[in-house]
């Protein structure tokens, strides 16, 4: 029997089924970014996919979570009977700007061999680039399904002004996910942020989000040169060095002394000491760089002004006894010579020297 194909009918049908998926797409919304050929077909990497340059990187910046963590070498990990298994959050300074993974600070804690618990120590990199306290959680509750024994957040003033907490894109495209913070662990968000990317039922499509379906292919895509090459940013020849001479200014964020919690986004981190739960968590004051240069009486770097990183370290003393966290101040361990292109960035050495100072209260920090 000889049926007759008619074009139109073909393309009516198959416009019908595509729409029908587009709708399918946007109501079930699918986690399509937890299936990753990372950790399967090319190794894990050691660190959150960021990059502004995907050609010379082999990476990029992208808002699914999913995808994101997918593609660590933690997600394909199973944690051994022997493993201390550490989880390190912050910004690009733990993340490892200008470095290679082997020389950030997780790359050295690896390299010393520890042993805590009489089991060995293996740090993994959570850390990602841009600084907020509301982003820092976020990233905790996610690498908390990975059963650490230990997390050390890295932090500094920077991360704490409220008009920092959402404004970052990874959190901005993430409203579901703070807004969940917000119920189960109390994180202060406001109703109304006007920061939060709000997508209609359309931007929800397979079309519509188009861009966030192509990111996470393209990531797989760079899986390939990441596990030839284990290049995962761009390494100038040359970079601008954090600067030693200041102005003459004692602004910052258009704060006034004294700083208090009206201003900072102190609530974010009882929400993440309520997030790990019965987990240890190790609260660290990063290093920076302390200027010699001009105005270095006035500022301390170019972020901060004398006032308010002072006001702010009596703040976290004061809160971390009250609250009985486990916090530890390093501000000035590192030498402002083992700074590179900003002055919370360090080099190789002062990640070591980073390194051999944390260890003790990893040590500290068994039980």
């Amino acid at each position: 029997m000889n049926h007759e194909i008619k074009p139109l009918n073909v393309l009516v049908k198959g416009l019908l089924l595509f729409l029908l998926f587009n709708l399918v797409i946007a109501a079930w919304q699918p986690r399509v970014g937890q299936f990753s050929l990372y950790n399967i077909l090319y190794p894990g990497r050691e660190r959150l996919p960021f990059g502004e340059n995907p050609k010379q990187s082999y990476n990029l910046s992208l808002f699914n979570l999913d995808a994101m963590f997918a593609s660590h070498v933690i997600a394909g990990t199973p944690k051994a009977d022997d493993e201390f298994r550490v989880i390190v959050i912050g910004d690009s300074s733990v993340w490892g700007t200008l470095l290679k993974p082997e020389e950030t600070l997780i790359g050295q804690l690896n390299e010393a061999s520890l042993n805590a618990c009489k089991k060995n120590v293996r740090a993994y990199n959570l850390g990602y680039p841009t600084i907020s306290l509301t982003k820092d959680v976020m990233m905790l509750s996610y690498g908390m399904q990975y059963d650490p024994d230990l997390v050390i957040w890295m932090t500094t003033l920077d991360a704490f002004p409220n008009e920092k907490q959402t404004s970052t894109p990874l959190v901005a495209n993430n409203e579901a996910n703070v807004r969940g913070l917000a119920t189960s662990y109390g994180l202060r968000v406001e109703a109304d942020d006007p920061n939060f990317e709000k997508k209609s039922f359309w931007e929800k499509t397979f079309v519509g989000d188009r861009r966030s379906w192509a990111d996470i292919i393209r990531l797989q895509i760079y899986g390939v040169m990441w596990s030839a090459t284990g290049i995962d940013q761009f390494y100038p020849a040359e970079y601008e060095k954090a600067k030693t001479d200041l102005d003459a200014d004692e602004s910052y964020h258009d704060l006034t002394s004294p700083l208090n919690e009206d201003v900072l986004a102190i609530n974010a981190l009882g929400a993440g000491f309520h997030v790990a739960g019965e987990t240890p968590m190790l609260l660290v004051n990063e290093p920076m760089l302390i200027s010699a240069g001009a105005n270095s009486d006035i500022r301390y770097n170019f972020f901060y002004p004398r006032w308010a990183y002072d006001e702010y370290r009596e703040i976290m003393f004061d809160l971390s006894e009250r609250n009985g966290w486990a916090y530890v101040d390093l501000w000035d361990v590192i030498p402002a010579n083992e700074f590179t292109n900003s002055a919370i960035h360090l080099t190789p050495a002062g990640e070591k020297l980073l390194a051999e100072n944390l260890a003790p209260y990893i040590l500290e920090n068994c039980k």
